[in-house]
């Protein structure tokens, strides 16, 4: 700005010509001129420097655009701006529309879009938990909180498709207790077949502190040949896709609750129809979950069918109150285990391996069986890291 004042300031004493002027300032005649015509214009305040943006871009988004997103957003206020892009293409197809960056500053100047949420991410858990390859190949879930409708605890249990999110079922129970959570599984059974695993979290009735983790829902699976996947505690993220299908329900259809268990009901039968059918989801390409799901090859049975085993395993069937009698020693198991087939694996001089299925419930030592006066001997199963799970378990070992 010196350097330009210093220009004019010669220019005006007029001491040599204006070519020499501009060669002695180190610019060049073209620039001279413009400063000169700044200075004229406006005075010493015009030579600061003018912003360079243009006063028209050609590729701007027109005014039809921007209203026909906005009526989008209307419409759908809970979409983003890509599903809103695949919205709009429907309804206008030789519209040219804007990247969707462009919608997001669009929704974001009207205020439609509050600031992002921070979100923490962690390594993910590695072990056990099986891939989301095909359909059926692992279902995901789980209960939706409890909230308060109509004076009644409303506890939505959901059940999704990990591969294609597909939601399958979304059922609004009074309770988390078995009986009616396995009543909705088995109306999803037979409407879609028998997935290969069922991902949950630990909580009720899902798992309990029985060996392995068994609870009365899980056995009935693993007797469907169903097998029970288990996020480790603390780690919502391992069923992530679940997780964030539950964020959108809540919003369209809990916020706030309906007046009614029956309108709540209906409420989620209108969700799970858009979500699963019109709703563009962004993880399959914009494309909605039913264009990727099929009902699965396995058809829910007639009967449950008896576990199978290893032709070296030893079979023992438990009574009503978990025990078996196995060589002479009642051992408890679990009360989930009621008339249960069991097979026990040996593992080396006097231990062997009790399992449940798939699932591994624990090891029995025949070293650590104790006699009782008139009665018979008994002991205690060990889990396998080599604690004694249950508080019943305690009991008897301490008689």
């Amino acid at each position: 700005m010196n350097e330009r004042v210093k220009f004019v300031a010669a220019m005006l004493q007029a001491e040599e010509t204006f070519a020499e002027l501009c060669e002695r300032f180190g610019i060049s005649r073209k620039q001279g001129y413009k400063w000169k015509e700044r200075y004229e214009a406006g005075g010493v305040g015009a030579l600061v420097d003018r912003s360079r943006a243009p006063h028209f871009h050609p590729h701007a988004v027109t005014a039809e655009v921007v209203q026909l997103m906005l009526a989008a957003r209307k419409k759908h206020p809970r979409w983003g701006p890509r599903k809103l892009l695949v919205i709009v293409k429907r309804e206008r197809s030789t519209i040219v529309l804007p990247a969707a960056s462009t919608v997001g500053a669009i929704l974001k100047r009207q205020g439609l879009i509050g600031r992002p949420r921070r979100v923490r991410r962690s390594d993910p858990y590695k072990d056990r938990l099986g891939p989301y390859d095909a359909p059926n190949g692992v279902w995901c879930a789980d209960f939706k909180g409890n909230f308060a409708v109509a004076g009644e605890r409303c506890n939505p249990l959901t059940i999704s498709d990990g591969f294609s999110r597909y939601l399958l079922t979304c059922k609004a129970l009074r309770s988390t207790v078995c009986a009616p959570v396995m009543r909705s599984f088995e109306a999803t059974f037979r409407e879609f077949g028998l997935p290969d695993a069922i991902r949950t979290d630990n909580g009720p009735p899902f798992s309990t502190l029985a060996p392995g983790g068994l609870s009365r829902l899980a056995i009935w699976w693993i007797r469907l040949g169903i097998r029970p996947e288990r996020i480790m505690p603390g780690r919502p993220d391992q069923n992530g896709r679940h997780e964030r299908m539950h964020r959108t329900l809540k919003a369209e259809t809990a916020r706030p609750p309906a007046s009614s268990m029956r309108a709540q009901q209906a409420r989620f039968d209108r969700f799970q129809n858009e979500y699963n059918n019109e709703r563009p989801h962004e993880a399959l390409g914009q494309e909605t979950p039913a264009s990727h799901f099929r009902a699965a090859l396995r058809a829910f049975p007639n009967a449950l069918p008896e576990l199978e085993y290893p032709d070296h395993f030893e079979l023992c069937r438990t009574y009503p109150n978990g025990i078996i009698s196995w060589r002479g020693t009642q051992w408890y198991l679990s009360g989930c285990l009621q008339n249960e087939l069991v097979g026990l694996e040996e593992l080396d001089d006097g231990r062997w391996r009790v399992f449940f299925g798939p699932v591994l419930l624990g090891i029995i030592d025949a070293r650590r069986a104790y006699e009782r006066p008139n009665k018979r001997a008994f002991g205690v199963l060990v889990r396998a890291d080599g604690e004694l799970g249950g508080r019943r378990r305690r009991r008897l070992y301490r008689r």
